[in-house]
């Protein structure tokens, strides 16, 4: 069982100016210790097949097709991410979201560690100890948090996390980050935070946070109660 002792109190009489203040501080005060919060907070880890969905060709030789085994191809070198899913070059990282599902998220929680699929590994590499985090279960639609990145993020931290059963020693998500639990608030159901969040491609919402969204996230959070 996990084990992880959280003690990160506030006094009543904080003004939510100085609770997004502290929201910063690198060194906020945390402990170690009863890591079956961890496992009590949800149960399941990342949509890696729906963010990296192979694109279906045909065979012939049409250029329409030699157009999609291009675009195919560039998906697989996963570089960057489109514009869309990215913040503005003028915008400061301010915190990130990464993805689970109820059959990966234990696993996240165990290991203390989050990960993305491979085209996330330049984004996620912007990532600075002390970065608010939070967690969206996409199979119960609802977000957690309050973690913490405890590392810069970086790539195949730990290779045999999710493992790739097609390939031994290599994860599915190899973009990734340790982590820690800052404050354990209850999980924020999808009416309340995707407001806050910016949407694209439909019901889509981009992992990187802006420091205003990261503020507003912490707020919900805050307001949600333990």
């Amino acid at each position: 069982m996990l084990n992880l002792n959280l003690d990160m109190k506030m006094t009543e009489s904080m003004s939510k100016s100085s609770l997004r203040n502290a929201a910063y501080n690198a060194n906020a005060v945390y402990q170690k210790g009863n890591n079956r919060i961890m496992e009590n907070m949800v149960s399941g880890k990342y949509p890696g097949n729906s963010h990296n969905k192979d694109l279906n060709t045909s065979s012939n030789n049409s250029n329409s097709n030699d157009s999609n085994n291009n675009n195919n191809a560039a998906d697989k070198r996963f570089k960057t991410l489109p514009a869309a899913e990215t913040l503005p070059r003028d915008e400061v990282l301010g915190g990130y979201i990464f993805v689970c599902n109820n059959d990966t998220m234990q696993e996240d929680l165990k290991r203390q560690l989050f990960g993305l699929p491979p085209r996330y590994r330049d984004s996620v590499r912007a990532i600075t100890p002390g970065l608010p985090l939070f967690l969206y279960n996409y199979t119960t639609h609802q977000l957690h948090g309050i973690f913490e990145a405890t590392t810069f993020g970086g790539s195949n931290i730990d290779p045999t996390a999710w493992e790739d059963k097609k390939c031994k020693g290599e994860s599915r998500f190899p973009a990734q980050v340790r982590i820690c639990i800052r404050k354990v608030c209850k999980a924020l159901e999808e009416d309340a935070f995707r407001p806050v969040l910016h949407h694209y491609d439909g019901p889509k919402f981009r992992l990187e946070l802006s420091i205003p969204e990261t503020l507003d996230l912490l707020d919900l959070c805050e307001q949600n109660g333990v």
